[in-house]
């Protein structure tokens, strides 16, 4: 006893050296040796969160789990961004099945429903939608609404992350086992980029019942035979696609015809056609919105069918009497049918002539996209107008009506230029330019009296004032004693026009240079000679010599030249 004591205590005064092997301390070779705090707050108020945290030196306790609570990435999958701005409207689709016990029912024991599920790489929720089948009987859509989902009993403090989805994989969601059979491309590559192997997709299989189901709706024949065309694929193909074509009709062989442009739509989702007639201005017709309405065009017209004769399916009598009690099927065959030949893409050239109804039309042009979908279908290159030369018309001059004598002239005219007339427009250029400034009153003011051989209009004086601003003239007329005349206004103002020598010439006021002294105007029926002007109005014609030619010195003195060069030997003997 003595010697194993001794042994023992003689081993443990040895000093080992510390090598792998040869000492059973965990702690050695440890630098860390810190406790993980086990409270902390949330929203003020303590709590517990020591469940998640690791013992001394960040080494887990004893039952602790180590399984991660979401899914982490590799630092080259979505960049340093976090996964929710990284991975933004990213999702995993997974094609899976489940199967569901039918309990009480002879045809079936178990039922497979075939589902989607989506795992949205943002925040590492799931959505399970189910497919809907056709007469199942159960409200299908969407099984389980995007949220996270715990992992079944015992680790249902975790909740799936991506690396938890496979191919081949089962899950257990809600208490129902779902398993993958296939993903998509993108699903494929991204698990790829993780480090993934993918396996191949897996064969759904069929339950008995559905099985059972497919047979029996193989085999049914429909009672009533009938006819599928699929317009839903070129509809969807064409929708919103329309050839247009710009058309010539040359109806000038009817009694009051005449050349029409038209504008013919094609419609390619359904083959219809559509035509809409351009209406030129002032050419007497009504702007009708649609020539032809929209619908299939046939290249033949044929008179109105009796009823029963054009139908969209034709009736076969198998057996039996006539009416009631009879056994009758739809031929598929449509034996006996009537067939018309309508329009197609294929019959619409540039140069070619259609008839719509009985009418000839000629198409010469169309847009872009007909040539460009006639160049990528069916080759054609050129598309070269045709050009249809229009009848000439002499232009129509637009005659107006007479003076009717009520306003003014041009304010009776703009009745028959606008449906609802205007006011004339006065020139406001030349109105600031000859209003009056100052002592500057842009007024001429001439003496006149009537030309006329009455003995008591002889004498009468009247003053004329011309306003330069607007080409208006009033006339007063001086009161004299004793003379039995009421003197004043004479003439309101206003534009006064020139006699006309025909009713059918146009009208012309009364300007500046028609007033000059000597000169002779007619103004309503009154004529007058001017005998005398004022100082103003001398100086304002002698300033503007080149708009009064009586003022105007040059002139004046080579209509003297002209006379006294011929006789210049009488002047000077004249003068000498």
């Amino acid at each position: 006893l003595h010697v194993r004591v001794r042994v023992i205590v003689s081993l443990k005064a040895m000093s080992l050296p510390l090598l792998p092997g040869n000492s059973f301390n965990p702690n050695v070779g440890k630098t860390r040796f810190h406790k993980s705090h086990a409270f902390d707050y949330n929203r003020d108020v303590p709590v517990f969160v020591g469940e998640e945290k690791p013992g001394i030196g960040g080494r887990p306790l004893q039952g602790q789990s180590t399984q991660k609570n979401c899914s982490v990435y590799p630092k080259g999958v979505g960049g340093d961004k976090p996964a929710w701005v990284a991975f933004d409207r990213q999702v995993l689709r997974f094609h899976a099945y489940f199967q569901e016990a039918v309990h009480e029912k002879r045809e079936e024991q178990y039922r497979i429903r075939r589902c989607t599920v989506y795992f949205y790489l943002e925040d590492d929720t799931i959505q399970v939608n189910e497919s809907r089948v056709e007469n199942s009987g159960i409200p299908q859509g969407t099984l389980i609404r995007r949220h996270r989902i715990p992992k079944p009993p015992p680790n249902d403090s975790s909740y799936y992350i991506v690396d938890d989805f496979n191919v081949g994989q089962q899950l257990v969601l809600h208490r129902r086992t779902f398993q993958l059979t296939d993903c998509d491309e993108f699903t494929r590559n991204f698990l790829r980029k993780l480090g993934v192997r993918v396996p191949p997709p897996l064969e759904t299989p069929g339950d008995p019942y559905s099985v059972h189901r497919g047979e029996l709706s193989a085999a049914m024949q429909p009672l009533r035979p009938y006819e599928k065309q699929d317009t839903l694929r070129q509809f969807l193909d064409f929708d919103r696609q329309v050839l247009r074509f710009y058309c010539h009709w040359d109806d000038t062989d009817s009694m009051f015809g005449d050349c029409r442009q038209l504008e013919l739509h094609y419609f390619l989702a359904d083959d219809t056609v559509e035509l809409l007639e351009k209406v030129p201005l002032n050419s007497g017709r009504d702007a009708v919105p649609v020539f032809l309405r929209r619908a299939r065009l046939p290249k033949e017209p044929k008179s109105l069918h009796q009823p029963g004769v054009a139908t969209k399916r034709t009736v076969l009598n198998v057996f039996g009497p006539t009416g009631h009690g009879g056994r009758f099927i739809l031929d598929s065959l449509k034996t006996g049918a009537v067939q018309t030949e309508h329009y197609h893409e294929s019959d619409l050239t540039i140069g070619a002539v259609i008839s719509v109804w009985g009418r000839r039309l000629l198409l010469c042009d169309c847009d872009e996209f007909t040539k460009e979908f006639y160049r990528t279908k069916y080759g054609i290159e050129k598309f070269e107008p045709v050009l249809v030369q229009q009848p000439a018309t002499a232009p129509t001059q637009r005659e107006m009506p007479p003076y009717n004598g009520f306003g003014s002239e041009e304010d009776s005219l703009a009745s028959c230029l606008n449906l609802i007339p205007k006011p004339p427009r006065r020139d406001f250029a030349k109105f600031m330019e000859k209003d009056r400034r100052g002592l500057d009153s842009n007024v001429l003011r001439l003496v006149a009296r009537m030309d006329t051989t009455r003995p008591i209009d002889m004498d009468r004086r009247f003053i004329i004032f011309y306003h330069l601003s607007d080409d208006t003239i009033t006339i007063f007329e001086p009161p004299q004693r004793n003379s039995g005349i009421i003197g004043g206004k004479f003439l309101e103002r206003g534009q006064i026009a020139k006699p006309k020598v025909r009713e059918e010439d146009a009208t012309v006021y009364y300007q500046a240079e028609d007033l000059c002294v000597g000169s002779r105007i007619q103004l309503n029926r009154h004529k007058f000679v001017l005998i005398d002007a004022d100082e103003y109005a001398l100086r304002y014609m002698e300033k503007h010599a080149e708009q009064f030619p009586h003022a105007n010195i040059d002139l004046i003195l080579a209509k003297l030249k002209g006379p006294a060069v011929s006789h210049i030997s009488e002047v000077q003997r004249l003068f000498s």
